[in-house]
């Protein structure tokens, strides 16, 4: 909430009825609840529900975001609430953007987080865009993490609830995009104040549960959904030791992940091997002892910063990082290359970091998200 009693909760020098919000719906609770919230303030609201892949696919699927249930379940809260509902075919966009990255990606060796790429060029962009078409003030979503305004403008944070914290997702929204943005959950507690204030605005969404899964991936079977985006990915090949001897075979790089330790089938060695690498090009999932997976410089590019200032102001500087978006922020030094690149020392080693994943910076001392930037090549 603002501090200075002339802006609305939304910010600006206007009452709610005068201020337009376009809120990005997907039909969980998360989002229902802030577009009813808004709409009880008074706000001039109109929800806007992304329809991202199959319709006919997602009808049988649960616990994804964006499927026909969805739908459904967005509209009726318009409904309840009593402001527009439009649902927006981004199918084609979506797979251009974020699908075939993600089956390109895991085809190269990597480990890709679409849901990143999905905010970044889909969300945060085209969606972003029509809100602006739509004469919306600002656009609202469901996602937990904060907006503050500081002495440089707006800055990203952390949610006020680090279990729900989804800041590793959003590290490549950037200061224009922030400015427009809206977050009204961020400063929650815990997700039972968001079902809370479900029941009290008499939404039906109000138990529902919260996805689980990537959206275009059932039941986390990301193989079967690379072969159907690109047939005959699944080749088989060797399964071979950091010296290169074969120790058994598989059925396709891409069923694998870099830490994978189950599933191998090359059972009988005195210790548990891992994958540490992928070879792509020789069909060779690499494998060897857990000490292998450890990691302390890690390389970067397309990095997005959202501190003071430039990237390259001062050199090298104290920051923490996060490699999983499930594991909290571990002290490291930040050393800039470029504006978009730069090399990150962990002061403790991490296992299992892999090309394809993001790196989220965060100020040591705050909550304060300063952007991140994709790991591109292990050492």
């Amino acid at each position: 909430m603002p501090l200075d009693p002339a802006l609305n909760s939304l910010g600006f020098a206007k009452p709610p009825s005068e201020t337009r919000v376009v809120v990005a719906m997907s039909g969980g609770v998360d989002s229902s609840v802030v577009a009813a919230q808004l709409a009880e303030e008074g706000y001039d609201v109109v929800g806007v529900t992304l329809q991202l892949y199959d319709h006919g696919a997602a009808l049988a699927k649960k616990g994804a975001c964006c499927a026909g249930r969805d739908i459904h379940d967005a509209r009726r809260v318009a409904e309840e609430m009593g402001f527009p509902h439009y649902v927006l075919d981004y199918e084609n966009t979506f797979r251009e953007a974020v699908m075939d990255e993600f089956a390109d990606s895991y085809l190269a060796g990597a480990t890709p987080v679409p849901c990143i790429r999905c905010n970044e060029r889909v969300k945060f962009k085209d969606l972003l865009n029509t809100a602006k078409d739509l004469d919306a003030d600002c656009m609202a979503t469901g996602h937990y993490i904060q907006r503050m305004v500081g002495d440089h403008g707006p800055e990203l944070h952390a949610a006020a609830d680090a279990t729900k914290d989804q800041s590793y997702f959003l590290f490549s929204t950037t200061p224009e995009q922030l400015a427009y943005l809206r977050f009204p959950l961020g400063h929650l507690k815990s997700k039972e104040e968001t079902r809370a204030l479900a029941v009290k605005y008499g939404l039906g969404v109000a138990d529902k549960p919260d996805s689980q899964d990537i959206c275009f991936v059932p039941n986390g079977d990301y193989a079967a959904v690379i072969e159907k985006l690109r047939p005959g990915a699944a080749a088989a090949g060797d399964i071979v030791d950091v010296e290169g001897r074969v120790l058994g075979t598989h059925n396709g790089v891409i069923h694998y992940t870099i830490g994978q330790r189950r599933g191998l089938g090359i059972g009988g060695l005195a210790d548990p091997l891992y994958v540490v690498k992928l070879d792509v090009d020789k069909r060779h999932v690499i494998v060897g002892p857990k000490e292998m997976l450890a990691t302390r410089m890690v390389p970067l590019r397309e990095i997005n910063w959202l501190g003071d200032g430039s990237l390259m102001d001062g050199g090298e500087r104290q920051i923490a990082v996060k490699v999983r978006s499930t594991r909290p922020p571990i002290d490291a030094i930040l050393r800039p290359i470029s504006e978009t690149e730069a090399e990150v020392e962990l002061l403790v080693a991490e296992e299992g970091v892999a090309p394809g994943q993001a790196c989220v910076f965060y100020d040591p001392e705050s909550t304060r998200v300063l952007g991140g930037g994709w790991i591109w090549r292990g050492y």
